[in-house]
């Protein structure tokens, strides 16, 4: 199988997983958001072009699935892959990346994602509350890294 067919059916795999089953694991009505952890792993190991065409790709999947304004996760992961590519691995496929760099790593990437939904929720259904900034930044950011924690323990073990 080529490799843009494997990236492609792996994508849309991660967006399938995220919509029918960590949209089911709410914590204080927050969900992890895996599919950030995917552009953020494709953007460090293919560089900024790779993770910007998988964040745009994933996320419009997911603006589809999840009846968010559309193109508002396709923009946001956009941005966040080209980002996160400035900082590609030498080691590519090889990269192994151990819990604590997991941790803290997907906790500054969701914490920048995260607020920059929040913004734009915020301005969109002109609202302002606390829930929005404890609760759906800072609890989702909290809860995709624990997420990518767990993820790298089962990964490096392998």
């Amino acid at each position: 199988m080529p490799v843009i067919l494997r990236q492609l059916a792996l994508g849309a795999g991660v967006v399938l997983l995220q919509w029918l089953v960590f949209q089911r694991l709410p914590l204080w009505s927050v969900v992890p958001d895996v599919v950030l952890l995917y552009v953020a792993l494709q953007a460090l190991q293919y560089g900024r072009v790779a993770g910007a065409v998988t964040g745009f790709g994933a996320g419009l999947l997911m603006d589809i699935l999840t009846g968010v304004p559309l193109g508002l996760n396709a923009m946001l992961k956009t941005v966040m892959g080209f980002v996160i590519g400035f900082f590609r691995s030498d080691q590519g496929d090889k990269m192994r990346i151990d819990p604590i760099q997991a941790f803290v790593g997907a906790l500054v990437v969701a914490v920048v994602h995260h607020g920059l939904m929040t913004i734009l929720l915020a301005l969109t259904e002109d609202t302002r509350n606390l829930f929005l900034v404890l609760g759906v930044w800072m609890g989702g950011a909290l809860y995709t890294a624990v997420v990518a924690l767990v993820a790298s323990l089962f990964r490096s073990r392998s």
